[in-house]
């Protein structure tokens, strides 16, 4: 099979691989469709110090399974996180944390820009028929933006969301079906558009005046930028409450003396639900496949990159087999 390979210093390629085999309890999968998304991005930068086959938001069939599953030739999406089933935190149904976890395309596991890959069958969830293959490509950037409404009780409060990439638009989505009064601070109009069309409350930084300090109770940080932090302690209230959502493969020294003396509290965020994710995706509540700008062969994952990083662009889609 052809996959995408980063080889751990900035250089991106296909190549060939052998077809993988799935281990005990895991499926193989054809992959239909996959996205390149900010994090594929980092890891390219150097990110986790990854090298090996990228890519952890996919949609595929299922062709072969080494356990009894009725997933047989059923369009599937993955939870990424692959854990021991037998710690703590997978008794927990925590397998995200498993200190022996493995996660699609970001560590120790091969990703989806590739012909096939192979996950657990316990991580596998069917597509329901009635929603495109384009829509289901966004289940696992839904479920993150869910994962906000898990670890936070938003109560139908004002919410600043930093950032307008892919993640900040879906965050400020889910959290406007949850009755949130969502203001969206971004660096592209072009972007933001869609969002000021839909009724949000959206700002161009450096354009626009920005919110009077301190004035939010919860802020959302999706900037992918490493000063995301920094620019959101400049929002949120005394006792407010900061989710970090990005992860990026810079750092930068800052003072964390604002978070105690304002006694902030700063939540991290990653992976979240998927059931909620696709039932929202199947009502038809979220449209996001509205934000693909390009598609590529997967033969053309290096230009389908440099597109991805341009600025303005939102998703950029890997057409991977019929």
């Amino acid at each position: 099979m052809i996959a995408a390979t980063l080889d751990g210093r900035g250089g991106l390629r296909v190549a060939e691989h052998a077809r993988p085999v799935p281990a005990s309890g895991e499926a193989l999968i054809r992959v239909l469709a996959a996205g390149i998304c900010s994090t594929d991005l980092e890891l390219r930068k150097g990110y986790m110090g990854f090298a090996g086959i990228p890519g952890h938001e996919f949609v595929g069939v299922v062709v072969d399974a080494t356990v009894p599953t009725d997933l047989l030739g059923a369009r599937v999406v993955g939870e990424i996180n692959a854990g021991c089933a037998a710690c703590s935190y997978c008794r927990e149904g925590l397998e995200r944390h498993c200190p022996k976890r493995s996660v699609l395309g970001i560590l120790n596991r091969s990703g989806a820009l590739a012909e096939y890959v192979t996950l657990p069958v316990r991580n596998l969830h069917r597509v329901p028929a009635d929603v495109t293959t384009d829509r289901a490509l966004f289940t696992e950037p839904v479920a993150a933006a869910f994962e906000v409404l898990e670890q936070v009780r938003v109560q139908g409060g004002r919410v600043l969301v930093l950032g307008d990439g892919k993640l900040g638009q879906l965050v400020a989505r889910v959290l406007d079906l949850a009755g949130a009064e969502v203001t969206v601070i971004g660096r592209h109009a072009r972007k933001l558009a869609p969002l000021r069309a839909d009724g949000f409350a959206t700002l161009v930084a450096g354009r626009d005046a920005p919110p009077p300090a301190h004035s939010f109770r919860l802020v959302i940080e999706a900037t992918g930028s490493p000063d995301g932090l920094e620019q959101a302690l400049r929002f949120v209230q005394p006792r407010g409450t900061i989710v970090l959502k990005s992860t990026c493969a810079g750092a930068r020294p800052m003072n964390l003396a604002p978070v105690v003396v304002d006694e902030v509290t700063v939540v991290g965020s990653r992976c979240g639900p998927f059931a909620p994710a696709l039932e929202a995706l199947a009502r038809g509540r979220l449209r996001p496949e509205d934000t693909i700008d390009a598609r590529f062969p997967l033969a053309e994952v290096e230009r389908a990159f440099e597109v991805a990083e341009s600025p303005g662009i939102r998703k950029v889609l890997l057409e991977v087999s019929a």
